[in-house]
């Protein structure tokens, strides 16, 4: 299946039915929403893109996107989808990085992102919107486009269909190749576990550069039901949150822990009728179990999901959580291997672990993506070939097989850490910080806080000795990263701590930290 495919059979078994809504401000049908991306795709080929080709998307989540990435996908071309309100320095980058072609981007970050293209061997046709929003911003181009044919693409499902980019641990982010194969897999698998119809509304809360946003768009195509568009500035507010949800009969829900954990410290849920809402999943992040218990109270009889996965894979277990659920539960499983997958958990020198010990997950299967942009190297640590003879992805996450198959969650194996549902590289804070002139050294911590959640700090050396002040680093943190990697405290120090074989003592740093928490 390629994913534009579900957008053509929805538009001929739903024409009329509601695609897309962005509350406020305007909606279009599957009808519509086809017929946009029809022309879109008719303009982009006029423009040169060809099937292989990658596009950059730079617009906040809206009908606009949504119908530039169909496009984009009509043309044979992957999306690269780029945060809009992160630091243009890091959106440059990755455009420069996946060589794109083309690029939909909003007018007021041209000014930016000029600089950042003007680096390029060859410039990309640039669609700037003035506006985004219900299809107006992408008015001039429709216009332009009349009279313009699509023309036909020898599409196949191993081809590219976007590419996300996840933090590095050389400070470079890096591409994730996903083709339709990979991406339809996980679309197929999820509406078979969830079992949605035309008639269900489904939250658009993730961006559409988190890996979280494909459930969101695509199951709900395959499905001929409503999206719902959750702006940036909404999805921050609990009580405006709650209200969408509310007015808009949002029936099914995804987002990370933390934002339903905000939703019921304000988002009113005792009071609100929610007689849609039927499902709610979250990923991306450990959700603690006495937060999740206050949501089950406050949302009672609903369906509970646990998703768990990479980007690499998207989702690779899933969890259903039983209602009641125990009280003797300390931790919610991340679940058992999807069944479209295959799971393999091994010991440090990748040998298949004995039962009940501790093992990184390791994931085969149609999900896993093809690899990382242009990184062979780092193709080469990720992928591994197991005893089967299969290829398998190395999540890099510590797992434990309970005696009912389920897997219990353990940590990292690395230094990737979950920070407000992304997936973060503490080695990239650090490159970043590394490139300031005033500092000689820099080393970044985490640790889960009992108030503030995970914790991030940064531990420094300055060049001279001095100090710089921590409204000066947030904002050079903000000028080259995005809000989530944004260090909690800057911390400068003497001299960093070193192991016996000079090293950076990353466990004293942690321990000095977590005691500070106290």
């Amino acid at each position: 299946m390629l994913l534009h495919d579900y957008l053509a059979q929805a538009a001929a078994r739903n024409p009329a039915g509601a695609a897309v809504v962005d509350p406020g401000v305007g909606s279009v049908t599957y009808a519509e929403l086809d017929a946009m991306s029809d022309t879109l795709c008719a303009l982009l080929q006029a423009r040169g893109v060809q099937r292989g080709d990658r596009v950059g998307v730079v617009l906040h989540k809206s009908v606009d996107s949504v119908a530039s990435i169909y496009g984009i996908l009509k043309a044979g071309a992957a999306y690269v989808p780029v945060d809009a309100d992160g630091p243009m320095t890091r959106a440059g980058l990755i455009l420069r990085d996946s060589g794109v072609r083309a690029l939909f981007a909003e007018a007021k970050l041209m000014g930016e992102l000029d600089g950042q293209l003007s680096e390029m061997a060859q410039a990309p046709a640039v669609f700037a919107l003035e506006q985004v929003g219900a299809g107006a911003g992408l008015a001039p181009f429709l216009s332009e486009a009349e009279g313009l044919s699509r023309q036909a693409v020898e599409h196949a499902e191993q081809d590219l269909a976007y590419m996300l980019y996840t933090s590095g641990s050389t400070g470079r982010p890096k591409g994730a190749m996903i083709t339709h194969a990979n991406s339809s897999s996980f679309v197929d698998w999820a509406h078979g576990v969830i079992e949605p119809s035309e008639k269900d509304a489904f939250s658009a809360h993730a961006p559409f550069h988190f890996d979280l946003s494909i459930l969101d768009l695509y199951v709900s195509c395959k499905s001929a039901a409503k999206l719902v568009i959750i702006g940036e500035g909404v999805g921050r507010q609990a009580g405006a949150l709650g209200e969408v949800m509310e007015q808009e009969g949002i029936s099914i829900w995804y987002s990370a822990p933390t934002i339903l954990r905000m939703l019921v410290e304000g988002g009113e849920l005792d009071r609100r009728e929610l007689p849609a809402l039927r499902t709610v999943i979250f990923a991306g992040e450990v959700y603690p179990i006495d937060a999740f218990r206050e949501l089950m109270a406050r949302l009672p009889k609903r369906a509970f999901f646990n998703f768990y996965g990479p980007t690499e894979t998207n989702v690779c277990t899933y969890y259903r959580v039983p209602d009641p659920l125990d009280p003797e539960v300390e931790a919610l499983p991340i679940g058992k291997v999807c069944e479209n997958l295959g799971g393999l958990v091994v010991d440090l020198d990748d040998k298949p672990v004995k039962d009940g010990e501790e093992g990184e997950l390791w994931i085969t299967g149609p999900n896993v993506m093809q690899g990382y942009f242009q990184l062979e190297e780092r193709n080469a640590i990720a992928f591994q070939t197991g005893p089967d003879g299969k290829r398998y992805y190395r999540t890099g996450d510590l797992v434990v097989e309970r005696e009912d198959g389920e897997l219990d969650f353990r940590g990292r194996r690395d230094r990737m850490v979950k920070r407000r549902g992304y997936r973060v590289e503490l080695g990239e804070i650090e490159a970043c910080l590394n490139r300031h002139p005033e500092i000689a050294a820099a080393a970044v911590t985490a640790h889960q806080h009992a108030e503030k959640g995970l914790f991030v700090a940064a531990h420094m050396e300055h060049v001279d000795g001095g100090k710089l002040s921590g409204i000066k680093l947030r904002k050079y943190c903000a000028e080259h990263l995005p809000p989530y990697m944004i260090p909690d405290a800057f911390r400068f120090m003497e001299a960093l701590p070193q192991t016996s074989t000079h090293k950076i003592d990353y466990q004293r740093l942690a321990a000095a930290e977590a005691e500070r928490s106290k």
